[in-house]
């Protein structure tokens, strides 16, 4: 009697009670009803939403989620988001994902605001970016000054600092940087 093992390259398959992570993007006209169509998806597909952020862009509305559940229920859930898509006019991104490991990188908050031009946003990460640091979340927003009506940009980002990091020296390049660029800044310790 001949055996076939079911280890392939990529190891053992999935124990059906392992938790698995899938990572959902979608965007499409806002409307009405938009988040509960995708979140009745995933809870009837039996996942569960573990983190999300949700967004109106201008006529658009933007979806991303962190969903979990068995291998079986993620793999409805796939099937069920991808069929969302056919019938609506939603695009869907599906992509398996993993736990992130745990570090030893304290957060801290980044608070800028200033006249609005191009490049805030590219002048901002290439700086953490040359010094190795990983923008955790990062959130924009155009308005116009209350009093002058002057077109306005501020920026709200988190940002991962290591242990090993000089925060103070850090803190120092960084508002010379934002005073270089006319930026009004804040980097602080993020409440835990």
């Amino acid at each position: 009697m001949r055996y076939h093992s079911a280890v392939g390259p990529a190891g053992p398959p999935p124990l059906p009670n392992m938790e698995k992570l899938l990572a959902v993007t979608a965007i499409g006209h806002d409307r009405a009803g938009l988040v509960r169509d995708l979140s009745e998806e995933v809870t009837r597909a039996g996942c569960n939403i573990q983190e999300s952020r949700m967004i109106a862009l201008g006529s658009e509305f933007a979806v991303l989620m962190l969903v979990s559940g068995n291998w079986h229920s993620v793999g409805k859930a796939k099937d069920r988001l991808a069929r969302l898509q056919q019938e609506s006019d939603l695009t869907v991104t599906l992509r398996d994902a993993e736990q992130r490991a745990a570090d030893a990188a304290a957060p801290y908050l980044v608070d800028v605001v200033t006249l609005d031009h191009e490049g805030i946003v590219l002048g901002l990460s290439d700086f953490f970016a040359k010094r190795g640091l990983e923008i955790a979340e990062l959130n924009t927003r155009r308005y116009n000054a209350p009093h002058t009506g002057a077109a306005m940009f501020s920026v709200q980002m988190t940002i991962n600092v290591p242990a090993d990091v000089h925060t103070a020296g850090l803190r120092e390049e960084f508002m010379e940087y934002c005073d270089s660029e006319n930026l009004d800044a804040v980097l602080e310790p993020a409440q835990r």
